[in-house]
């Protein structure tokens, strides 16, 4: 009797993770999932200022979920050459969240950072979280139209924004088209597999479908897809670079579980209906987990300097 209660507990659960869904409708509807998040603070609680995965070494080691998240950023930073910049050199942060890695930016390499994002209560808590001395600046803006005039930023700088845009060739264009002559373009994203050259079976169609469902993405380009988007637009100053750090930001997925079971303060924080949300992320952080883990999903870098 237990066992047949509990497969109808789950059966249920179930049910309500596949009907509940927030798919990606329009640039609204993931303005608005990232609204949601940001005003009850429960990301931020669990994920801190930096609402992306971390690098956790080449091979990866246990490593604090946060400190791997700034480590992340720095990684990027000498992937992508920007050391090399001269402090004052002018940053746009496509998809900033709250502005965790645009504040290390302004603050250790002395970028002039624009941060935006499509929703405006992330823009709120980031002018919120930094300081005044630190040379950031956060609007809303939408990546696949950028109010920017052409040429306006020595860096392009983005962090898993990818997956939320409908049209990849859009979004690599505006991406460069915002560059100055010499310019370089840093991008980290999640990736599927190409298919093009394994197509998905049934049961990867299956899990790239929640994946796409659960979190407001309509759709993943590959590596090697977004590439080839990349040097399509004839912006791009020889060969785009790019590099898999599947391996290296793996351990997060399980990591950012395991935040909810060590920071039980989230739950008397948000009550029981922060717990009921951030329960039905699990499934969601154990499907990309499976898709990383088996190829289905590649953790993509990319690097273009524009022409």
């Amino acid at each position: 009797m237990n066992i047949i209660w509990l497969l109808t507990v789950v059966l249920g659960l179930g049910i309500i993770y596949l009907f509940s869904a927030r798919r990606y409708q329009s640039s609204d509807s993931v303005a608005n999932a990232y609204d949601e998040w940001t005003q009850d603070g429960i990301l931020e609680f669990y994920w801190g200022e930096h609402i992306h995965l971390g690098h956790y070494g080449t091979p990866p080691k246990p490593k604090d979920f946060r400190a791997a998240k700034v480590d992340f950023v720095h990684e990027m930073v000498r992937w992508g050459g920007l050391e090399k910049l001269p402090r004052g050199a002018s940053v746009l942060d496509v998809g900033c969240g709250i502005g965790g890695s645009s504040r290390i930016l302004a603050r250790d390499y002395g970028f002039n950072v624009t941060g935006i994002t499509i929703s405006p209560e992330q823009v709120k808590r980031a002018q919120e979280l930094t300081a005044p001395e630190i040379p950031a600046k956060f609007q809303v803006d939408d990546a696949m139209n950028l109010s920017f005039p052409d040429a306006s930023f020595d860096v392009v700088w983005c962090i898993e924004a990818g997956p939320h845009m409908p049209d990849k060739a859009v979004f690599a264009k505006e991406l460069l088209r915002v560059l100055k002559p010499g310019g370089v373009l840093v991008v980290a994203d999640w990736n599927q597999r190409d298919s093009r050259k394994q197509p998905l079976v049934l049961w990867e169609r299956w899990v790239m479908r929640q994946l796409l469902d659960q979190w407001a993405h309509p759709k993943f380009a590959s590596i090697e897809g977004f590439a080839e988007l990349l040097q399509a637009t004839a912006l791009t100053q020889g060969a785009v670079t790019t590099s898999d750090w599947t391996q290296e930001t793996l351990p997060a997925w399980l990591d950012s579980i395991w935040q909810g079971i060590i920071r039980p303060k989230g739950l008397i924080s948000f009550g029981l209906p922060g717990f009921i949300k951030s329960l039905r992320e699990v499934p969601t952080l154990l499907l990309m987990r499976l898709a990383f883990g088996v190829g289905l999903c590649r953790f993509g870098m990319f690097r273009a300097v524009r022409a």
